[in-house]
């Protein structure tokens, strides 16, 4: 058999600033002015891999030596890693615009869930929508990630509810990723809640859980993380103990919705070992030491603060007590209907007073580690070729314009997804 093609090489640049996010820690704060920044500078590429960051000049040298294709930007223009969304549940089927219209009319959300509102509302809705309706639902909303920058989506099941019916949402993202340029991660979250139609306790239906869908979630390969909402609502941090340590015994990475209304569900995983904690919101004093000292990321979600009007995660109380933290937009048809990963961000570090490198550290490099990756968020050599350019001369803009200011183009695995303004050769 003939030997397979070495990947070509590319050139891209001259960018007014490139923003590697290199060399800085996983946890604690961080200020702008230890974030390396370079000027005039450029990225080689070697088909999906980072071969080289650095001055322009030198790697325009480089690349000519290498016969390298090249990507100049038409004007000034900033580079970022891809953006990393690391808590979607971007798989579902139905609105809550009622919903969120009853909320801010004053409605509870019980008084919601008794109107035929809430989770369960979703849940009915994408149980009814068949596999090719989800599907297209969810590369539709994969579309608008894109344009956001965002190059890594974690997407949760969740509103199935049922073996069948989160079976039947795990393969839709399976399939979609095939399709989108994302890289989706793929959560099982059939511990979001009691679902109405289970006959039997909150343990029988988590032990139902261990014992149907988790197996079948591992021989298809549908999923390698489980997540479960620890709340009143939803599962105590007794009840969700040993389901934790079974999955873990089937192999499944662990992350938690957690201390979103009261507190619990950051102790549930730290001692249940898990990557994340997510939410944070009611979190006290306690639990942020408590998270600070272990290697759990805590995620901050601004989307569901926005959403449901309430306060934020203490992300600046967690960064000074040597936590690491992660920003993820929540997307979901109820309390986090925006999606914008950018613009929630820069919202949560105006009115938590973090520091721009913060921010971008939260959404990229962070995040990834969130998701056990340690492949990309950064952008230097052996990294993925994912990465981000904005139409402005510096990085402060990005957040400064909360939002507004989008991507001109976007690259996963080396490869130009979004290109609205460039000049090739």
């Amino acid at each position: 058999m003939p030997e397979p093609a070495t990947p070509s090489y590319l050139l891209l640049g001259p960018f007014a600033q490139l923003i590697p996010m290199a060399g800085l820690a996983l946890k604690g704060p961080l200020r702008d002015a230890d974030m390396p920044v370079l000027t005039n500078a450029g990225l080689l590429l070697q088909g999906a891999e980072i071969v080289a960051t650095g001055p322009y000049d030198i790697l325009e040298q480089q690349a000519r030596e290498l016969r390298a294709d090249h990507f100049r930007p038409d004007g000034d223009a900033v580079c970022l890693p891809g953006l990393i969304d690391s808590h979607t549940h971007s798989c579902f089927a139905g609105s809550r615009a009622r919903d969120y219209a009853l909320r801010n009319s004053g409605s509870t959300y019980l008084e919601i869930a008794e109107a035929g509102g809430g989770i369960w509302d979703t849940v009915t809705q994408t149980r009814k929508a068949d596999p090719t309706t989800l599907e297209r639902l969810l590369r539709e909303r994969c579309k608008r990630f894109t344009a956001d920058g965002i190059t890594t989506l974690e997407v949760k099941s969740g509103y199935g509810l049922s073996v069948e019916a989160e079976l039947k949402m795990l393969r839709v993202i399976r399939s979609a990723a095939a399709r989108v340029v994302q890289d989706l991660v793929p959560t099982c979250l059939a511990a979001h809640m009691v679902p109405r139609d289970f006959e039997g306790s909150a343990e029988a239906y988590l032990k139902h859980i261990e014992n149907d869908l988790l197996p079948v979630v591992r021989t298809e390969g549908l999923a390698d993380r489980v997540d479960a909402f620890v709340e009143r609502s939803a599962f105590s941090p007794q009840q969700i103990g040993p389901f934790f340590e079974a999955a873990r015994r089937m192999g499944f990475g662990i992350t938690v919705h957690a201390d979103q209304f009261t507190t619990g569900g950051s102790a549930a995983a730290i001692a249940g070992g898990a990557l994340s904690a997510d939410h944070l919101e009611a979190s006290g004093p306690a639990e942020v030491a408590a998270l600070a000292n272990s290697s759990v990321i805590a995620t901050a979600l601004p989307g569901a603060s926005l959403g449901l009007g309430c306060g934020y995660t203490p992300a600046r109380a967690l960064l000074d007590a040597g936590g690491s933290l992660a920003i993820a937009s929540d997307f979901n048809p109820g309390s986090a209907p925006m999606g914008d990963l950018l613009a929630q961000a820069a919202i949560l570090g105006a009115a938590e007073k973090l520091s721009n490198a913060e921010v971008l550290a939260g959404i990229t490099f962070r995040a990834a580690a969130a998701l056990g990756l340690n492949d990309r968020g950064r952008l230097e050599a052996g990294k993925k070729a994912d990465l981000v350019v904005f139409p402005c001369d510096h990085y402060n803009e990005i957040l400064y314009h909360q939002g507004r200011l989008k991507p001109v183009s976007v690259w996963k695995n080396g490869r130009c997804v979004l290109d609205l303004s460039k000049t090739a050769s």
